[in-house]
């Protein structure tokens, strides 16, 4: 599929559903492509490039962000007790920079609070120096970091006040 140049691109309708097991193929070929860029800074392929993503779909909320009918994004969510995690976030590489990694991240904000997770974390190579910077400016603050296969992992959260309970 192409699409037009990112300077002339508007999203008048975008729309959100939860993956299904068909759509397993669009979530790997989106993921792959979005983090490829990433393939010789880390030396190796990054997690989400990695997993199998009909599994993912059947055991996690992954989510496909469509504008007029086309797969452009995937956020993958994973329910932990006291959190929701962001394990994935991927835009096709030629409508990066839009806007459209925001509002999934405002989405898995938003499933956060509904859910009744008093916070939403989400982890990220210490490489990767624009996103760990996207993430503080959206308001995650840094938890941790570790060693992970050759680089480090920086951990961040954000908590949530008034959280509403579960549904």
């Amino acid at each position: 599929m192409m699409f037009a140049e990112p300077e002339a691109y508007t999203f008048r309708r975008l729309d959100i559903r939860r993956a299904r097991p068909e759509d397993a193929e669009a979530v790997a070929e989106i993921t792959d492509s979005a983090y490829a860029s990433y393939l010789p800074l880390l030396g190796r392929k990054p997690l989400p490039m990695t997993a199998d993503h009909r599994r993912m779909i059947g055991e996690n909320d992954v989510w496909l962000l469509f504008h007029e009918d086309h797969p452009v994004g995937v956020l993958v969510l994973v329910d932990e007790p006291d959190s929701l995690l962001i394990y994935s976030v991927a835009i096709r590489p030629e409508l990066q920079g839009q806007g459209l990694g925001r509002r999934l991240l405002g989405w898995a904000e938003h499933e956060a609070r509904r859910t009744g997770r008093p916070r939403i974390r989400l982890y990220t190579s210490a490489l990767m120096a624009a996103n760990i910077e996207l993430y503080r400016a959206l308001g995650y603050l840094e938890t941790g970091r570790e060693p992970h296969m050759g680089s480090t992992l920086v951990h961040m959260s954000k908590r949530f006040d008034g959280v509403v309970g579960r549904t």
